[in-house]
């Protein structure tokens, strides 16, 4: 492994079919990839619109076992391009049981490894307990040819547990694919306040572990529902360094590629530097493990 490497976000309207989702996206990876990307990661969910939005047992069908085409099809073109992927799908394990999940595919086409959404939400429209078992795989650091990559997705942005463990783990990048937006009646009074605490979160966890952070959102009105005003996904996917440094920040409604670059070095003179993770009072922490400390 080298001790740079360029990492890539794609933000995309994916408001279609399972197919043209899949074209779009295989189109975009190669283009991220023409410029020079080594690791790239596509939104949440990509193949689909965001099927949350309702309680409906017609959208199981749009799950897929492991090793299906969302495997198959990125597969083929991770080992053409020579780059690593993260392929965030929905993942039918079994009947009945289901997972927002998310391949991390190598640069020889094998799979490196295997995230599962561990945190999932249930908010108005957000309704992915109704979808999604919690992952069962852990907090992971996945060794690619490119870097060790960790993976956690859209709800886990929120958890600074979730992404200390993985750092722990040796993760030198946290990927978030994510499909977050506003409720478009509350954007106004609420909007600017959500998108900020969003990022603020995810720069806070880059400080706090001196690492560095990438998170892919879709943009668009997904409104498929009759009877709604739909959710209006707010893009401004980005990618910052150890320090919480925007190195990369996309707009709230175009497709775009950002790329940064991953450094080593400047990751452990961070380390070195603000040591956080020497100075951690882990004899001090045991109640971290309960609920609530009543």
């Amino acid at each position: 492994m080298g001790q740079k490497y360029k990492v890539a976000v794609i933000q995309l309207n994916l408001n279609n079919t399972a197919d043209e989702n899949r074209k779009k996206c295989l189109e975009w990876i190669r283009k991220a990839a023409n410029q020079g990307a080594e690791v790239i990661s596509l939104p949440e969910l990509y193949s689909s619109h965001y099927f949350c939005q309702s309680e409906d047992v017609a959208n199981f069908s749009i799950a897929e076992p492991l090793g299906d085409i969302s495997f198959t099809a990125f597969s083929e073109l991770a080992k053409e391009l020579g780059v690593a992927l993260i392929i965030p799908f929905f993942e039918k394990r079994m009947s009945g049981i289901y997972h927002n999940s998310a391949y991390i595919i190598d640069t020889d086409g094998t799979k490196a490894g295997l995230y599962r959404k561990m945190h999932i939400p249930d908010d108005p429209h957000f309704y992915e307990k109704f979808y999604f078992t919690p992952g069962d795989l852990g907090f992971q650091s996945i060794k690619t040819k490119k870097g060790n990559i960790g993976t956690l997705i859209c709800w886990d942005q929120w958890y600074p547990e979730a992404a200390r463990l993985t750092a722990m783990k040796g993760a030198e990048i946290l990927f978030y694919p994510t499909a977050i937006g506003w409720h478009p009646a509350e954007k106004e009074q609420y909007g600017e306040n959500q998108y900020g605490a969003w990022m603020n979160v995810m720069k806070g966890h880059a400080v706090a572990n001196g690492i560095y952070v990438a998170a892919a959102n879709r943009i668009g009105l997904e409104k498929y529902l009759p009877g709604t005003d739909g959710l209006e996904f707010w893009g401004k996917s980005f990618i910052c360094g150890p320090q919480g440094e925007i190195l990369a920040l996309a707009s709230h409604d175009k497709e775009e590629i950002l790329i940064a670059e991953v450094d080593l070095d400047l990751q452990e003179n961070v380390r070195q530097n603000w040591p956080f993770f020497r100075d951690r009072r882990i004899d001090a922490f045991g109640d971290i493990t309960k609920r609530a400390l009543d």
